[in-house]
């Protein structure tokens, strides 16, 4: 791919299936929650909800399989399921190799995710060395994002935390909701979506990509990677 032509100083990084590998503890979490009610949780279900913060997932879940229970009921099952996953969490694909490359080069990055607070905590517990390079971390609890996506709150305060105008400002994400926020904020953004996700989940996607391996710094006038993958 040629280069695309937009001046980039600072990178944002959704977390949960961009960042580390997370999104099959929540679909084992959902499915097991399903069943206890004799219910399915497939791909329809969990399309909607990809990126969302968690009570907004908990309503939609709670009314599309359905569930006899109320969102609050529905997130405090699934708590207690996901507690026990999250500190598993290992790095996606091609993340730590470009994360850490920006940084050499002075590049400032950021965290922008729907997570909570406390679960963040969880998924992050192996990997604070690696997350030390990142300049802030603004999660979907934060007081100063009142909407979640696909708002564009959660992007437009990591900028602004992070000194940097939201044109120059690249995000990464697997989800549509996520893509959708990121060009609200009028930021440049770049989609790296589960596979059964198509291209056209994502209409004002820059890039499409199958990994953040596929990634070439270069395209976007950042330091090219001096070495192969």
């Amino acid at each position: 791919m040629g280069r695309i032509y937009r001046k980039i100083t600072h990178v944002i990084y959704d977390m949960d299936g961009l960042l580390l590998n997370t999104e099959p503890f929540y679909t084992k979490a959902n499915q097991e929650i399903a069943a206890r009610y004799g219910r399915t949780f497939d791909w329809s279900h969990k399309s909607r909800v990809i990126g969302l913060r968690a009570m907004d997932t908990a309503r939609i879940l709670v009314k599309t399989i359905p569930l006899p229970i109320t969102p609050e009921e529905y997130l405090e099952l699934r708590k207690h399921l996901l507690e026990d996953l999250f500190p598993q969490a290992q790095p996606m694909p091609g993340a730590v190799r470009l994360t850490e490359h920006l940084h050499r080069y002075g590049v400032a990055q950021a965290v922008a995710s729907s997570s909570d607070r406390h679960h963040f905590e969880l998924k992050t517990s192996r990997h604070k060395k690696w997350l030390e390079i990142f300049q802030c971390f603004v999660v979907g609890a934060d007081p100063d994002v009142k909407h979640g996506k696909p708002a564009p709150d959660v992007f437009l305060v990591a900028a602004q935390r992070l000194g940097a105008e939201p044109a120059n400002c690249l995000v990464f994400e697997d989800a549509p909701s996520g893509v959708e926020a990121a060009c609200a904020a009028g930021m440049a953004a770049i989609a790296v979506p589960d596979p059964n996700l198509g291209n056209r989940a994502f209409p004002c996607a820059a890039q499409i990509l199958r990994s953040l391996t596929e990634f070439d710094p270069a395209d976007w006038g950042l330091p090219a990677y001096q070495e192969s993958p």
